[in-house]
């Protein structure tokens, strides 16, 4: 057992990398996937099921537990892990990029932003010191500093200002966040799709120092090609001996595609909402359960998944059971989804120890491109 957070690399396969994060409520197996627990839940999973995927770490967000319930709720309650019975490690992201896309009437400053609840329309600031008194609250063990992310496409300007403005507040973050040991602080680049901008945000970050790196302002719109053509860089401009964390990423090939470039952690909410809404992501690509094509359909999503929804359920069953409402639909494929997406990661850290990735890459992509299996 550790007291501190630390980073250990493992192996690199190119510029694929697996380590281990050892924090004190235990190790986080990279690269990662973190499912997303947006309101101190992953929806229609309990805990020990997300567990029981693979995951080593879930991902709480800091603006939705503020407005609900509230950040002195959960401190009064135990803290967000025994609140939600996660003992494992959970990050908390800052809050920015929810106000940025939720929020009602924002309004930004330097000190930081005032905005209205999309819940009820109260009235809130969140600063850098405010984000990290929440966080604190939460009692999260991966915490991120507060950002400005602008929403692609921007004029270089626009971009440039926002960065700066998040690296002023990555400095503030630092300061409040203070000296906790077991827990740990991401600073967070930015630049949007602009080399030089990226360089500048990672020399302000290094500078000020922090305990791992997210590359923030993507997947907001821009693309996979623009997207990929910032991880070409992005990555290798922050420290080696640190965590990576690409932040709100993705489908499957974009997940193989950050982690060729060199990235360590992702989230995202895909799994868990396409599976409610009769989407199954599978190493034959998508499936979608609502075809008529699966109505008699015997056979499992997967015959060589090992999850609840393909040992024991028929396509047939899972199109029907979406098509009737019931909600085990939506339990059995995010279950499934959730599964898979550990499943790659999986892959993937075994590839990279083995110095295998070129060719588990190359599979996983023929395989997808064979399409799912013929209909019945």
């Amino acid at each position: 057992m550790t007291d501190r957070v630390s980073f250990e690399l493992k192996a690199v396969d190119g510029r694929a990398r697996t380590g281990v994060i050892r924090t004190p409520r235990g190790d986080i197996r990279t690269p990662a996937f973190m499912p997303v627990g947006t309101a101190a839940t992953v929806k229609a999973m309990l805990p020990e099921s997300v567990r029981a995927t693979g995951a080593d770490i879930l991902l709480g967000n800091t603006y939705h537990l503020m407005l609900r319930p509230g950040a002195e709720r959960v401190e009064r309650l135990g803290g967000l892990h025994r609140f939600m019975n996660w003992e494992r490690p959970i990050l908390t992201d800052s809050g920015g990029f929810q106000v940025m896309s939720l929020a009602e009437l924002r309004k930004l400053t330097e000190e930081g932003v005032t905005f209205r609840s999309h819940v009820d329309g109260s009235k809130h600031f969140l600063s850098p010191e405010t984000s990290m008194q929440i966080q604190r609250q939460l009692g999260s063990d991966i915490v991120m500093c507060f950002d400005e992310c602008p929403a692609l496409p921007a004029d270089e300007a626009r971009v440039a200002e926002s960065m700066r403005l998040s690296m002023r507040w990555a400095a503030r973050s630092r300061e409040a966040f203070g000296d906790r040991p077991g827990h740990a602080l991401f600073g967070i680049q930015q630049g949007g799709v602009t080399e030089a901008l990226r360089g500048e945000s990672a020399e302000a970050l290094k500078a000020i120092g922090f305990d791992g790196y997210a590359i923030g302002g993507l997947a907001v719109g821009e693309g996979q090609e623009a997207m990929f053509g910032v991880l070409d860089y992005a990555p290798g401009m922050l420290p080696e001996d640190r965590p990576r964390y690409l932040m709100g990423v993705g489908k499957p090939d974009d997940i193989v595609g950050a982690v060729k470039r060199g990235v360590d952690m992702m989230d995202c909410v895909l799994p868990s909402r396409s599976g409610r809404t009769g989407q199954a992501w599978t190493r034959r690509g998508q499936v979608n359960i609502k075809n008529a094509r699966h109505a008699d359909d015997p056979r499992p999503l997967d015959e060589d998944c090992t999850c609840p929804a393909c040992s024991g359920y028929s396509r047939a069953y899972l199109h029907h059971v979406f098509r009737a409402g019931e909600m085990i639909s939506g339990m059995l494929l995010t279950w499934h989804n959730l599964h898979y997406f550990q499943q790659i990661m999986q892959g993937m850290r075994a590839a990279i120890a083995a110095g295998t990735f070129a060719a588990w890459e190359a599979d996983f992509h023929a395989t997808r491109a064979a399409g799912d299996i013929e209909p019945v």
